[in-house]
């Protein structure tokens, strides 16, 4: 059976281009009303318009569907608070929500000013805590919510000069770790993207000939199935020019190291074991760790 979001209500932050377009076009192919949010600035963050938003939400109307444009910066809890507000105003309720408004203020880190920093996790991680807050309750009372944070290769992997951004990027899937949890009883799933996508974020760092085989449209299957009713919970999804591929944080079975070894020669003496992952463990949680090593240390 088809995936549909008939009767539901979306918000697609940083809608007005590139990824959130698609996310918000397909969303709203698929039955959603769909809230177009996009502050409309430049890639930097500096500027805004209207124009980008309110052109998706035209597009989505002009093919039957029902869309609000919205300028709400992110960085600014107010304004998320606002846009849920009119959403909820205007078609009741809230059941998803796919934050992928982003800037990009590369430098390299010896170089990088606090301004430079301070913007992209403004945007990224305040911007994806601030909208998932605002929704937050709504999908409590409601018992059914559905919420995608994008991260990025750059946080899980690392890239030069993005400090700041991969900062933010890995700060969303800890904030999806935690969100999961908290929302499991109420239905409400928390997944994460990593996209790799021909986008104005990524036309600069990105050959011609990639560019051209990543259509962010091939990004967009992801992110809609992923906030579907059958979404699975807590996943980190790669999605890029038709391939698609999971995350998995493990932690190495480790050793107990006796008291007379428990300095910095003994975990040197011992990284070899510390390190091996061959019975590695998956946890859901951070007290699973703690009974982890507690054991340990009771045996």
């Amino acid at each position: 059976m088809a995936i549909s979001f008939d009767g539901q209500v979306a918000i697609v932050t940083g809608a007005g281009n590139g990824l959130g377009k698609s996310h918000a076009l397909e969303l709203a192919k698929r039955g959603a009303r769909v809230v177009v949010n996009d502050f409309g600035g430049a890639r930097d963050g500096s500027g805004g318009s209207m124009t980008p938003a309110q052109e998706v939400a035209a597009e989505i109307e002009a093919a039957g569907g029902e869309a609000i444009a919205n300028g709400a910066n992110v960085a600014v809890f107010e304004d998320c608070e606002t846009m849920v507000a009119e959403a909820v105003s205007k078609w009741g309720r809230i059941d998803v929500l796919i934050n992928n408004a982003g800037i990009l203020r590369d430098r390299s880190f010896g170089k990088m000013s606090s301004a430079e920093w301070d913007s992209v996790i403004a945007v990224h991680l305040n911007g994806t805590g601030n909208c998932c807050r605002s929704v937050w309750n709504q999908m409590k009372e409601q018992g059914y919510g559905r919420i995608l944070v994008t991260s990025s290769t750059s946080g899980i992997y690392g890239n030069f000069g993005q400090a700041n951004y991969g900062a933010a990027k890995f700060g969303v899937v800890g904030l999806m770790n935690t969100l999961c949890i908290e929302g499991a009883k109420y239905n409400i799933h928390v997944n994460a993207l990593a996209p790799t996508a021909a986008t104005r974020m990524t036309e600069d760092v990105l050959t011609p000939e990639m560019l051209e085989q990543l259509d962010p449209k091939n990004v967009t299957p992801a992110a809609v199935f992923m906030v579907s009713q059958n979404a699975p919970n807590r996943t980190v999804m790669f999605a890029g020019g038709g391939s698609y591929s999971t995350l998995e944080i493990r932690e190495s079975d480790g050793t107990h190291l006796p008291e007379d070894q428990r300095n910095a020669d003994g975990v040197a003496a011992n990284f070899d074991k510390i390190s091996d992952m061959t019975n590695a463990e998956i946890f859901s949680n951070g007290t699973e760790h703690v009974v982890k090593i507690v054991q340990a240390a009771s045996r």
